[in-house]
């Protein structure tokens, strides 16, 4: 079934009205907004596993000792207070989410595997909480909480459902840091710095976290922080691990999401970008945003706040998203950390050296994944 759908067939208003995150600044939407607004990234040597067989031995590992299922209970529930759901409204919104892997059943042996699919979390929290069932659980790396949240949207807004749940998990682990490692993505010099001249690659982060996503007409005494009138998904279908250079799939998921809002770039106001650091991905999503944006792409003020909070894989995209409703809030654009020059390919507005004062309408969240898996987000004003 496709939910991306087409420009057009959305009919119902798409509020969000509660989030919840744990990053590596800590527990709570409060942690994550001081530490994106002071500028100051939350990379740390990492002490969950020993990291002294790699040339990199940081991430935004969040401080204390997290158990993924515990903290996506604990935030869920978060979100869902902040909503105001009833005990009959929590029964009638079922739960989509985006989850790493579990490492420990990896390792289990494979008739073991099979018997504890990974979306038994979207089950068991489904059940804890109340909530009306499990839906999907999207696997697909960067794109997999992005993927979740427009599917919520597209159940909401063609009618079949009032409210959706999205939650979305992945800690730091050994599993993920080898990967990474063996495939020369991680910085080396400790810093993730995107669009920059002499970026070096990636550094991985926490990040588990929820949102609640309703029909604007579903209740009364909704209090939406804020609507998601957009969203776009596309393929680039050019190599197994680079996106397309001229960032084909990702500029089609950008003009889908900005004509099912009923915008164009020049209602942007910011554009959190992937940004992962790495010179094919930032000079990729450069030249996507060039494609989608024609002359206007100079003038919308980017950033990507991995440079700050790193790769949180297949949490990123809900964790940007809550960063996204903060930027809305506050009226101010956080910073693209990192920074060393500009780069002849990526030629963009970055938001440099503190956060940048912008009473933001309109506001655009962009993921990248392997495969050449792309989503667009549009988040505006309540």
């Amino acid at each position: 079934m496709n939910n991306d759908g087409g420009p057009g067939r959305s009919s119902r208003a798409v509020a969000v009205t509660g989030m919840a995150v744990t990053t590596g600044y800590g527990h709570g939407v409060d942690a994550l907004r001081e530490g994106i607004w002071s500028g100051e990234p939350a990379f740390v040597p990492v002490t969950r596993f020993d990291t002294s067989r790699y040339e990199v031995g940081v991430a935004a590992q969040a401080p204390g000792a997290l158990d993924l299922d515990s903290e996506l209970i604990t935030l869920t529930e978060e979100a869902l207070k902040q909503a105001g759901l009833s005990e009959n409204e929590r029964a009638d919104a079922p739960l989509v989410m985006a989850r790493h892997a579990d490492p420990a059943v990896s390792r289990l042996p494979r008739a073991e595997q099979e018997s504890r699919p990974i979306s038994d979390t979207a089950r068991w929290l489904s059940r804890e909480l109340g909530l009306g069932g499990a839906g999907r659980t999207y696997i697909n790396a960067c794109v997999a909480a992005g993927t979740a949240i427009a599917e919520a949207a597209a159940l909401i807004s063609s009618g079949r459902n009032d409210r959706v749940v999205v939650a979305a998990g992945h800690l730091v682990d050994a599993e993920s840091f080898t990967t990474f490692n063996a495939g020369k993505a991680l910085a080396k010099d400790g810093r993730l710095r995107p669009f920059s001249s002499g970026r070096k690659g990636l550094l991985l982060g926490d990040g588990v976290g929820a949102v609640v996503l309703e029909a604007v007409d579903s209740r009364t005494g909704m209090r939406p922080l804020a609507r998601l009138t957009g969203w776009g998904m596309a393929g680039d279908a050019h190599h197994v691990c680079q996106p397309h250079p001229q960032g084909l799939g990702m500029a089609r998921a950008i003009t889908r999401a900005l004509d099912r809002a009923g915008l164009g770039p020049a209602d942007l106001d910011y554009v959190n970008a992937h940004g992962t650091g790495t010179p094919y991905n930032d000079s990729a999503e450069t030249a996507a945003l060039h494609r989608a944006f024609g002359e206007h792409a100079e003038h919308i003020p980017v950033s990507s706040t991995k440079s700050m909070h790193g790769h949180a894989l297949q949490a990123a995209g809900l964790v940007e998203f809550v960063i996204c409703l903060l930027a809305l809030e506050l009226g101010s654009l956080p910073v693209n950390s990192g920074y060393l020059g500009p780069d002849p390919d990526c030629r963009l507005d970055l938001v440099l050296g503190s956060a940048r004062q912008v009473e933001a309408r309109h506001v655009l969240n962009l993921n990248a994944a392997f495969g050449g898996a792309n989503t667009a987000l549009v988040v505006s004003a309540a």
